[in-house]
């Protein structure tokens, strides 16, 4: 009885080892990172199934449009523009009036709460 449990417990850990193995190969890039023609600079979702995003191209950038649809080519941009563009630091969405940050247009920025507030009041009349 005791050999049997080894024998259960052993196949356990290897079924286990393997499934581990495999979820790590599955995980890794298949051309690898970096050194590659095709680089994503930048992206932006604008709808649930919807965003743009600028592809760099070899020595080109592509603004494109990725929809459940496909991919479509909006426009060709300068590619020192997304090089050199600065970021803004980690906390920076949380700052008031109008800083750029991760919070700018979500539920969460309090920019956006007073734009809704001012759209109401002007659709409804109010004044204050």
């Amino acid at each position: 009885m005791f050999e049997l449990l080894i024998r259960i417990a052993f196949s356990l850990l290897v079924v286990l080892g393997l499934l581990w193995g495999l979820a790590r190969l599955a995980r890794r890039p298949l051309g690898g990172r970096g050194g590659g023609v095709l680089e994503v600079l930048a992206r932006q979702q604008l709808s649930r199934g919807s965003s743009v995003a600028v592809v760099r191209v070899a020595d080109r950038a592509l603004v494109v449009g990725v929809s459940d649809a496909g991919v479509s080519l909006l426009a060709s941009a300068d590619l020192t523009q997304f090089e050199q563009a600065p970021r803004a630091p980690a906390g920076a969405g949380f700052a008031e009036g109008g800083a750029r940050g991760g919070l700018v247009g979500s539920a969460l920025s309090p920019a956006t709460w007073r734009q809704a507030a001012a759209f109401i009041r002007r659709r409804t009349g109010t004044k204050s």
